[in-house]
């Protein structure tokens, strides 16, 4: 592997959690709901494709 291969799940959980965080705080507020739910879907979404990638 070489070393973007390597780092590209990284960086891309740690964008997860972020999308996660603030996406969660975004849909506790009731006039930014939609908007939190796609960032925690997106967060899902990133997730799944590194499960994907580490097969």
């Amino acid at each position: 592997m070489t070393g973007l291969e390597q780092v590209a799940p990284a960086i891309a959980m740690i964008a997860a959690f972020i999308l996660a965080f603030f996406g969660v705080r975004l849909t506790l507020r009731p006039d930014t709901r939609t908007k939190g739910m796609l960032m925690v879907v997106m967060a899902l979404v990133l997730v799944g494709n590194v499960v994907i990638w580490t097969l």
